[in-house]
């Protein structure tokens, strides 16, 4: 009985730091929130504006249905994001598409309170040092301001973070003998495969881990038996087969749908709106490509980079970031491995502590698995990423970098835990050493305020003439007949449609044709509205060679208007009939 009660007041206490944190963060989001859409900065990001119309018109369209969807970007936030921007308010704010980054940047901070916090070793279940590092972890992460401002938006990167830290979490404690969380695990990477592409080479690799233990434990059972001297990491054959399924189930599906539904599997990879044509098109003498192509190396640094830049804007911190990361978890993980708490507690009792007492760091490994797969991407998917402090001196995808969040954050927090945990160095010492952390997160985190956040900055940069042209045309497009029926192509500049209230049924599009059809459907609503403008709609927008200009150019249709914004492609709004 005294047992169970200890037991329980220790749950009892970790869940008081859930609420607590929990309640911190959405304080946060929610201030935070507020204040950018106020500033009008949730929408400035063309792919916020995307996603958000995305899973709009899935239900308002001309062809509603889940073939919306798309092919390039991966189907959970758009679906998410269904139920709050049904309401044509929050379609045209943008908050909509926030809700979903909100609720996932309060599951993120909790989850990496959570994450440290375990993966600790305690000599007692009032032992604070595992707490002082999970809180030290929660902290850096849930204070990151380019963080705070993409929480915001209806961007992917707070929803994965949320996916990737909580797979971690259940792996992690799966590693430290609970073998029920394995499934939990498997889900929480299916939503991860489903959101990123990141996802999946986390899937892969966690995996291989897991079959690659399976294997070497059966091994060493059947030559010496079973030994109670480690931490179990076995699993019944029926869990790790369920594990399996889940965690291929997401790329499976996604294969298959645009196998069927485009008749190549790999279209989001190489079809028209991959990175990889993107690339293609983009590049001139002008923008020769990313010097990171086909060479690992430079696509690993460059990444990096954005992962620092990230943290901090001053070089100095940004490179204390990565070195004192990677001091911590390789700390932590020696201290693992080595299977004893040499300065508090003596090694066999270490060794007959329960499992949820010895803590397991080496899993952390995992949240710095995204410096592999944007080095591949980089390299060899035509995924670029430009940092203003290295050449060609500008912003691009910088935001990526964000995937080094929970990394550096935990990083940091096993280095605090490292240094307080060490009896043999005075308690002034060890106090020091922990205000220091936070003085140098503080400091860090403050010269981004000052100079704004880099994420913010980049939207601002990159997006400026594009929202400037989009604003312009809502206005003209707002002046029209409430019913009156449009063809445009949205590929570029949707957010006109948004910002004017336009319904996405009211416009004929790209994606109202059978995508089976390929190369083209003749019989496809959109094509037979290209072939003959008047027969179905009543205004046509046509922006510089994009396919609807290249139809109509030369039929002598009415021109209302002509829009010029430096940077972009001019755009006539013309009447039909």
């Amino acid at each position: 009985m005294p047992r169970q009660r200890k037991k329980a007041a220790a749950a009892s206490a970790g869940d008081s730091e859930i609420r607590l944190l929990a309640w911190l963060a959405t304080c946060v989001a929610v201030l935070s929130v507020l204040y950018y859409y106020q500033r009008g900065d949730v929408m400035l990001y063309g792919d916020a504006v995307a996603h958000i119309n995305i899973a709009r018109r899935v239900f308002d369209s001309k062809t509603p249905g889940l073939l919306q969807l798309g092919t390039v970007w991966l189907p959970l936030p758009h679906l998410l994001m269904i139920p709050f921007v049904i309401s044509k308010k929050m379609w045209q704010t943008g908050i909509g598409g926030s809700i979903p980054s909100l609720v996932a940047y309060v599951v993120g901070s909790v989850g990496m309170l959570r994450l440290v916090r375990g993966s600790l070793p305690r000599t007692s279940d009032k032992d604070p040092m595992p707490h002082v590092a999970g809180w030290t972890a929660a902290i850096i992460y849930a204070a990151n301001p380019n963080l705070i401002y993409m929480q915001t938006t209806a961007m992917g990167e707070s929803l994965y973070l949320a996916f990737f830290i909580w797979t971690v979490v259940f792996f992690s404690e799966f590693q430290r003998g609970d073998s029920r969380t394995l499934t939990k695990c498997g889900l929480c990477l299916l939503g991860a495969t489903l959101t990123r592409y990141d996802g999946w080479f986390l899937a892969a690799a966690m995996a291989a881990v897991i079959v690659l233990q399976a294997f070497a434990q059966r091994r060493k059972s059947s030559k010496e038996g079973a030994s109670g001297k480690a931490i179990s990491v076995r699993a019944r054959p029926g869990a790790l087969m369920r594990f399996m399924l889940i965690a291929v189930a997401g790329p499976a599906l996604w294969l298959a749908y645009n196998a069927i539904v485009y008749r190549n599997p790999l279209e989001f990879e190489n079809g028209p709106y991959s990175a990889k044509a993107i690339e293609r098109r983009s590049q001139n003498a002008d923008h020769p490509g990313h010097p990171g192509t086909d060479n690992l190396v430079t696509a690993s640094l460059y990444f990096v980079k954005s992962g620092e830049a990230n943290m901090a804007a001053n070089e100095w911190l940004q490179r204390a970031w990565v070195i004192l990361a990677l001091a911590g978890i390789c700390g932590a993980t020696f201290v693992g491995w080595s299977r004893k708490d040499a300065e508090s507690a003596p090694q066999a009792a270490f060794a007959q502590a329960p499992a949820s007492k010895k803590g397991v760091a080496w899993p952390l490994w995992f949240l710095f698995l995204p410096v592999p797969f944007y080095a591949l991407s980089v390299a060899y998917a035509g995924v670029p990423i430009f940092v203003p402090a290295w050449w060609p001196f500008t912003m691009y995808n910088v935001r990526y970098g964000l995937q080094l969040l929970p990394g550096f954050a935990a990083g940091l927090a096993l280095l605090v835990w490292l240094v307080v945990r060490t009896e043999k160095w005075p308690w002034r010492v060890r106090l020091l050493s922990l205000l220091a952390a936070f003085v140098f997160a503080g400091a860090s985190y403050a010269w981004v305020w000052r100079s704004g956040p880099l994420c913010l900055r980049e939207a601002e940069v990159n997006m400026r003439s594009r929202n400037h042209l989009e604003e312009q045309l809502a206005e003209w497009l707002g002046k029209l007949p409430p019913n009156a029926t449009i063809l445009m192509y949205l590929g570029d500049h949707v957010g006109a449609l948004e910002r004017a209230g336009i319904p996405l049924k009211h416009v004929i599009n790209e994606g109202n044709h059978r995508v089976w059809k390929q190369p083209y459907d003749p019989e496809g609503l959109w094509e037979r509205a290209l072939a003959d403008p008047r027969k179905y709609v009543d205004y046509v927008v046509a922006f510089e060679n994009d396919p609807v200009w290249k139809a109509v150019h030369g039929d002598h249709l009415d021109d209302l208007v002509e829009i010029h914004v430096s940077g972009q492609a001019p755009v006539i709004l013309y009447r039909a009939r």
